[in-house]
């Protein structure tokens, strides 16, 4: 393999979360008197950290979202996970296979730590991430799609950028991983192809089978 570090993003990746919190976001942004479609929600939010949706809301209405937004937003969140969060089919062939090959991989995530925790327990993916592994915005000063946090990341693994791919699924963390000059596979799960290569994805993929058939 030409990598020496894989770096993942979790949410849609890892785990087949986005769906689930979309939906949530955009019923709790319209709750709000700010109506978004799950539509909207994927296309705005999809793969950024918690301040964009703070930023976007204030830029586009001059209203704040409330003090305990983030709380009650992924209080409703982590329920959901509990009873239907599931991990992306066949990402463990992956991990196993990372593992198998002695290659060095990761977790890098818009997500809070307890978001991350709270689904790879779920889905018993905690088994492949010890703690040294996951990084998450809060990490980092700025989320996607600035480069922080995959620099970040690749920092702390000890692997220099350019010898790190990253594996995303929205155009926020595929901008990301390339203004931190890092090459990107992007997973076209929910996301059109053609607005992954339009952020710069360096690859295409549909499905964990043939990503990891892409990883060797």
């Amino acid at each position: 393999m030409r990598y020496d570090l894989v770096i993942f993003d979790n949410d849609g990746v890892l785990v087949d979360s986005e769906p689930i919190s979309n939906r949530l976001l955009a019923g709790y942004l319209t709750e709000l008197g700010h109506p978004t479609s799950y539509e909207d929600s994927i296309r705005d939010y999809m793969g950024a950290a918690m301040h964009r949706v703070h930023d976007l809301v204030l830029e586009r209405t001059g209203q704040r979202l409330p003090d305990d937004f983030d709380d009650v937003f992924h209080g409703r969140v982590f329920a959901a996970f509990e009873r239907d969060l599931r991990p992306m089919a066949g990402v463990d062939g992956v991990l196993e296979k990372l593992a198998a090959d002695g290659v060095p991989y990761c977790v890098a995530s818009s997500g809070s730590h307890e978001r991350i925790r709270v689904g790879h327990r779920t889905t018993g993916l905690d088994r492949w991430f010890a703690r040294d592994r996951v990084f998450s915005s809060q990490d980092v000063g700025r989320g996607k799609p600035a480069p922080d946090l995959f620099l970040h990341a690749a920092e702390r693994m000890g692997v220099a950028p350019e010898r790190c791919l990253v594996v995303e699924d929205s155009p926020l963390g595929v901008q990301a991983a390339v203004a931190a000059g890092m090459d990107v596979y992007g997973f076209t799960a929910m996301t059109p192809a053609d607005r992954l290569c339009g952020a710069g994805a360096t690859q295409l993929f549909s499905t964990m089978g043939e990503l990891a058939d892409l990883l060797v």
